[in-house]
């Protein structure tokens, strides 16, 4: 997979705000992962034990979502300097294993055991990982001796992908260093990252999960972006059905401006015939939003500016993630279909 080209932003344009991991000053990196109910009671440990020994050992930032009835998953978060945070997962791993004796994957030793760890990684950081023809992904596996699997698909109500890294504790601490390392040096394309959050409703008219955008001809998956304020400490969900109640005729006290770039030949298939396709983003996310008429430097991609809630232009962008996914599966179709034609 080609790597994404990176953001660009214009000098007057302040840094955007967004709801996703951000490093602080002090190189500091947040890395969520996706675990089970049952692992998580184990990181935790009676009386929250475990976890904060494992705290006083590294230095780390770390917890666990709250539980969600009739959901099986929950998210663990841990923030710090990345060996610190790499030294957290390869700790919370050993944990696990040792204390699930009866798995398969638990053999003699813990350092000899093979298991993984599902890491949540926004889409539009993942060309970082992977890597130009996938040179980095396979450069951190053989460097840490771990397997990594990363999705096609992004999580439902979400921008965030899966990355299953396989090996063990140590190998998988080794590749989650790495891993941190290009994270820290491309945050920025983070900014605007929709979380996941375990148990979201979603709309079935939208589907469970999309595919992941991988159209190489713009920066739409490193957009551009310039975020309005919002209240302070404001932590509302990305999710819920598309079906959007009318609007009241009093605004919303918590509007947020965001920018994105497009590419100019994607703009038409997110316009569509007579505009009924921006027509149609605009009813189901709630959101206002406008094109510009001309590019807006030298790239030749288009700005699009979003207002709307937070949780409206979420679901903005994520219908305008999936309409150029279709095009660009379209198109990818239609070439694959010249090749094979008979050539007179």
């Amino acid at each position: 997979m080609p790597s994404d080209s990176s953001p660009k932003r214009d000098s007057s344009t302040p840094p955007p705000r967004s709801r996703s991991p951000s490093p602080a000053p002090d190189r500091s990196l947040t890395l969520r992962a996706l675990v089970s109910t049952k692992d998580a009671g184990v990181i935790i440990g009676k009386a929250g034990k475990n976890v904060a020994e494992l705290r006083d050992q590294t230095g780390v930032k770390a917890g666990v979502s709250k539980v969600i009835p009739g959901v099986h998953e929950r998210v663990l978060t841990v923030t710090g300097p990345v060996e610190a945070v790499a030294k957290a997962y390869t700790l919370i791993i050993t944990q696990l294993v040792t204390a699930n004796p009866s798995s398969p994957i638990a053999v003699s030793s813990p350092s000899n055991s093979h298991t993984s760890i599902r890491l949540l990684i926004s889409h539009n950081l993942m060309g970082t990982i992977i890597g130009r023809q996938g040179l980095k992904i396979k450069a951190i596996q053989d460097n840490s001796g771990a397997r990594m699997i990363a999705s096609k698909d992004m999580l439902p109500q979400s921008t965030e992908r899966i990355v299953d890294v396989q090996g063990s504790p140590e190998a998988i601490g080794l590749a989650i260093e790495e891993i941190g390392k290009c994270l820290l040096e491309d945050w920025e394309r983070g900014l605007g990252t929709v979380l996941f959050h375990p148990g979201v409703a979603h709309d079935d008219r939208s589907g469970s999960r999309r595919s992941a955008p991988n159209y190489s001809g713009g920066s739409y998956n490193g957009s551009r972006r310039s975020n309005g304020d919002t209240p302070r400490g404001r932590k509302s969900p990305p999710g819920s059905p598309l079906s959007h109640s009318p609007v009241s005729s009093q605004p919303p006290s918590n509007l947020r401006t965001q920018n994105i770039s497009i590419p100019s030949d994607m703009v038409g298939c997110i316009i569509g015939r007579s505009g009924t396709k921006i027509t149609e983003i605009r009813r189901l996310s709630g959101s206002k939003i406008s094109i510009a008429k001309t590019p807006h430097d030298d790239t030749g991609e288009r700005m699009f500016t979003i207002v709307g809630t937070p949780e409206a232009n979420e679901k903005a962008l994520f219908l305008l993630y999936h309409q150029l996914e279709s095009e660009k599966e379209r198109r990818v179709g239609r070439d694959a279909q010249q090749q094979t034609e008979p050539q007179d």
